[in-house]
């Protein structure tokens, strides 16, 4: 009986971990959803799983005690409730995903015909040569969306005098492979009330204060 059980318990965590495995697998949306923020040049999105792999130390066999056997039995149940909050996650990021396959902005560029007297600069003081996006965010059903695309040499400024107001995401990254990097402002909404300026490093992009 008691090698019975030994096996029947050794046979639960496989099973077990092998869930583990499947559901690192599952994490593949979260690379697709990078790879398309890169190609429009105007959305990212960075996500990661960590799964913990639990094992279960035998007991000698020399000296079995049936009491600590008895109690070691409810460990496998115990390992589900790890595995349902990584479902849940992945639920999570399926969602994310969805709804940045229906943006209306995606690949879009901002036309030519939206034009405001809003003015931004943006600083290089970096070593690269960076690509830079700005990304005008959709205010609602039916308004104008978009991006711009530009080409900022180091240590270069560029001035943009004619946008709209609303809310922009700007981006700017490297692209050589060698001292490649990708770096965000997040949202900033802006108006004419002043001259908006925002320093590039390859950690993040800042709004200078005012």
């Amino acid at each position: 009986m008691k090698r019975f059980s030994v096996f029947t318990l050794a046979l639960a965590v496989v099973l077990i971990v092998s869930a583990c495995g499947a559901g690192d697998a599952n994490s593949t949306p979260t690379v697709d959803a990078v790879q398309q923020a890169v190609a429009v040049q105007g959305t990212i999105a960075a996500a990661a799983f960590t799964s913990v792999a639990q094992t279960q130390t035998a007991l000698p066999t020399s000296t079995p005690q049936p009491t600590a056997t008895i109690t070691d039995t409810p460990v496998p149940t115990n390992t589900f409730v790890p595995i349902e909050t990584l479902n849940a996650a992945l639920t999570a990021v399926q969602i994310t995903n969805t709804a940045a396959a229906v943006d209306p902005c995606v690949n879009k560029a901002l036309p030519d015909t939206v034009r405001g007297d809003v003015k931004i600069r943006i600083d290089n003081p970096t070593k690269a040569t960076v690509n830079v996006s700005v990304y005008l965010l959709q205010a609602g059903p039916g308004s104008e969306c978009g991006y711009r695309a530009y080409v900022l040499a180091a240590q270069q400024s560029l001035v943009i005098n004619d946008l709209v107001e609303g809310c922009y995401s700007l981006w700017a990254w490297n692209p050589d492979p060698k001292n490649y990097f990708m770096v965000t402002n997040g949202t900033t909404c802006v108006n004419k009330s002043q001259t908006w300026a925002f320093d590039i490093s390859t950690n993040s992009i800042k709004l200078r204060e005012q």
